[in-house]
């Protein structure tokens, strides 16, 4: 069974044909509902199996959009490829490891997004980009513009390389990764500027979201003095970029109090883990593993729940 929710004119009805339920905007009384996917680093193995599970029983959305590693738990989403962030995350072997003191010694970086996003989809792990591309799913990109400190929503259609270059773009943590040029400007990781963007997805039009996110409920990111100075100095030349990374736990916390009203309207449905969050940059393949299963069983047991969600009339807007 495929529940494929779909945008169409008003007039259309709900089709049951080929075993497929499409939900028509006169049956949600919306454009539609949207998916929204929080970063948070290697903790984005939870998201990971939840849109596992997802993909398993079929469940697609008209709209997508995903921040840091939800913008890489987006691109085997779309592409349709069940366990494909899973194994970026949990490399099998040793030698395709990403991040590391190895990274730092031979490539200057202790995160190697080249390997994730130009290497990785043409060898050890094939993408599918032609089902991405024609996938019909309306997929963002979040990227902090670092000259502006603002959060930019990018989109690609049809190029192979740009789509990788987004990605990197979006998953580019500040300290431990370079800054991402990309049409002129220079970019780094779209959770600085907007973490959970669920606004975004609003003023595209879909007023009813699901929301996967990485951290336990009432878990906000914090900065203590020291990394408040480090970043002050190293992205001195910077200074809307600087402001934005240190406003960014205030931000956070008042987009938690926005899903909050939003869930209890009944405008959103929040996922999140219910064990003990990991570390961001997590190196146990056990911890990885345990807490990728850990987000196929919350999707499992809140399925019923989500198809009531889905499928039930929308508030009116």
């Amino acid at each position: 069974m495929h529940y494929f929710i779909d945008r169409k004119s008003k007039h259309e009805k709900s089709d049951h044909t080929n075993g497929e339920i499409k939900m028509t905007e006169d049956g949600l009384k919306t454009k539609g509902i949207g998916l929204v996917l929080e970063g948070g680093a290697l903790r984005g193995i939870f998201t990971a199996g939840v849109l596992d599970y997802f993909m398993e029983r079929g469940l697609k959305f008209p709209y997508a959009v995903g921040v840091s590693a939800g913008a890489c738990n987006l691109l085997g989403y779309v592409a349709n490829q069940i366990g494909y962030t899973k194994s970026c995350m949990i490399p099998k072997d040793a030698k395709n490891q990403y991040f590391g003191v190895n990274q730092l010694i031979h490539n200057k970086t202790i995160i190697n997004l080249d390997r994730i996003f130009y290497e990785y989809p043409y060898n050890q792990l094939p993408f599918h980009f032609k089902t991405f591309f024609g996938s019909g799913i309306q997929t963002e990109f979040v990227v902090t513009n670092c000259d502006t400190g603002k959060a930019e929503y990018l989109h690609e259609n049809g190029n192979e390389h740009r789509l990788g270059t987004l990605g990197k773009a979006s998953a580019s943590v500040p300290l431990f990764s370079k800054m991402v040029e990309l049409d002129g400007k220079k970019y780094l990781d779209g959770g600085l500027a907007d973490s959970i963007p669920i606004e975004r997805a609003i003023t595209q039009g879909f007023l009813k979201n699901v929301v996967i996110l990485t951290r336990t409920r009432g878990a906000v990111p914090t900065l203590n003095s020291y990394q408040r100075i480090l970043y002050q100095t190293f992205y001195k030349d910077f200074p809307q970029l600087v402001q934005v990374i240190l406003n960014r736990p205030a931000m956070y916390k008042g987009q938690l109090a926005l899903l909050d009203c939003l869930e209890q309207e009944g405008k959103v449905f929040v996922i999140r883990p219910r064990l003990p969050e990991i570390k961001r940059f997590e190196t146990d393949p056990a911890t990885l593993e345990s807490y990728y299963q850990h987000g196929l069983q919350i999707a499992k047991s809140c399925w019923d729940e989500l198809q009531n969600y889905l499928f039930r009339s929308a508030i009116p807007t």
